[in-house]
């Protein structure tokens, strides 16, 4: 019997059990569809990070607090950057541009009866080139806001929105701890950066925060929460990072380890990328066990199906039907409902990608290489849990079989 007949007979005998046969697709379909999607899902979000981490410039190097075991063991980074460390990073460090300290602090504003709690941001005028943001409407904090200690602020698009509807926000008063700062301009909208709405930030001069919001010094200096800092190009980013740390050192007097930890955007990007490359290999993973499940499914419904139909392969097996031809139709049928499943599974699994990208910021990522995957190990599937029971098939003796007619 060739394969196209194997192929025939298959298929009636499937439509002839059509509930059955729909539910021993399922497992299938759901076990391919979780794969394809939680790959899919996997990489957009590395998208999404990479993205993220792009928008703020090929050559942005951050300094945080801490040493990376500060990081790993406590929520609370020690204070260990101060005003100074920035003055001296853009004065003695020949690779860097500008250089941009900042505090940050989740406070309180208000304007007139409306307040919200959200981020406080204390800058420099080097903020905007160096983490690239625009301003939309009036001016940004300047050299002379820093130096006098000048009461202004600016405000993040939507807090403007939010605050002033479509009126014009210049010159308006907005209160924070009671003190009231002249709105002086609003920014251009960024979006949100690991979970921080940008775009509901304020911004004061640092030394205002500082000595008026704040009102923390270190026996060091003005204390920050962490320093921002371009390179003069791509090509002089590592040496930057170099010189920055090397630097520090000398200023801290560290003769152990640092107290400080520097990261280059291509740094961040690859720890992101190990992270989230990792919980997509775990999802995908534990997702892939209903594959598995699904495979036993189809062997347990063909071992049914073998009992069932044992009068039929005793009558074909004496008509001259060979121990190949009944081991080939099972086999068969078994790879079609895995092959069918395997189908259904990737619409469904694509469609769930493509829904989850349309009600939320993550973007529509469909991986062939998980396509195939699912698919192969699908089919896989089919053909390796229907081997035991085809073979069962195959091996009845055609004259037990008979006498069951």
């Amino acid at each position: 019997m060739d394969t196209s007949e194997s192929i025939r007979m298959a298929s009636g005998t499937l439509l002839e059990n059509k509930l059955r046969t729909a539910l021993t697709m399922l497992g299938i379909i759901i076990g391919n569809a979780s794969v394809i999607a939680t790959i899919g899902f996997g990489q957009a979000a590395q998208k999404l990070a990479n993205d993220e981490f792009e928008s703020l410039g090929p050559d942005v190097i951050f300094i945080v607090p801490g040493s990376q075991k500060d990081r790993q063991t406590t929520f609370e980074l020690p204070k260990t950057l101060v005003l100074e460390d920035a003055e001296a990073i853009a004065t003695q460090v020949p690779a860097v541009r500008e250089v941009a300290p900042q505090i940050n602090l989740q406070m309180t504003t208000a304007y007139r009866d409306r307040n919200a709690r959200h981020l406080v941001l204390g800058v420099t005028p080097e903020f905007v080139p160096v983490r690239d943001f625009e301003v939309e409407r009036g001016r940004f904090i300047n050299e002379l806001d820093v130096r006098r200690n000048t009461k202004v602020i600016v405000l993040g698009s939507e807090l403007a929105d939010r605050y002033f509807s479509d009126r014009d926000p210049i010159g308006k008063k907005v209160r924070i701890k009671n003190i009231s700062f002249e709105v002086v301009g609003t920014m251009q909208s960024k979006g949100s950066f690991l979970g921080t709405n940008q775009d509901e930030a304020v911004y004061v001069p640092l030394s205002t925060m500082a000595n008026q919001l704040v009102g923390e010094t270190s026996i060091y200096g003005t204390q920050v929460s962490f320093i921002s800092v371009s390179a003069r190009d791509r090509q002089s980013i590592n040496a930057a990072k170099f010189q920055i740390e090397n630097l520090l050192r000398l200023r801290h007097n560290i003769v152990g380890e640092d107290d400080f930890t520097v990261r280059t955007q291509k740094d961040i990007l690859s720890i992101v990328g190990t992270v989230t490359a990792g919980l997509t290999a775990l999802l995908a993973g534990i997702a892939g066990i209903s594959l598995i499940v699904g495979g036993i499914g189809v062997m347990n419904i063909m071992l049914v199906s073998v009992t069932e139909r044992t009068q039929e392969i005793g009558l074909r097996k004496a008509m001259g039907a060979k121990d190949k031809d009944i081991l080939s139709q099972f086999l068969v049928e078994s790879t079609i409902v895995s092959a069918i499943g395997g189908f259904l599974g990737t619409i469904v699994g694509i469609g769930g990608i493509v829904f989850v990208s349309l009600v939320s910021p993550l973007s529509a990522v469909i991986s062939p290489f998980a396509v195939i995957l699912a698919v192969g190990v699908s089919g896989g599937i089919g053909l390796g849990f229907g081997v035991f029971p085809a073979r069962r098939a195959a091996k009845l003796d055609p004259i037990v079989a008979l006498r069951r007619l």
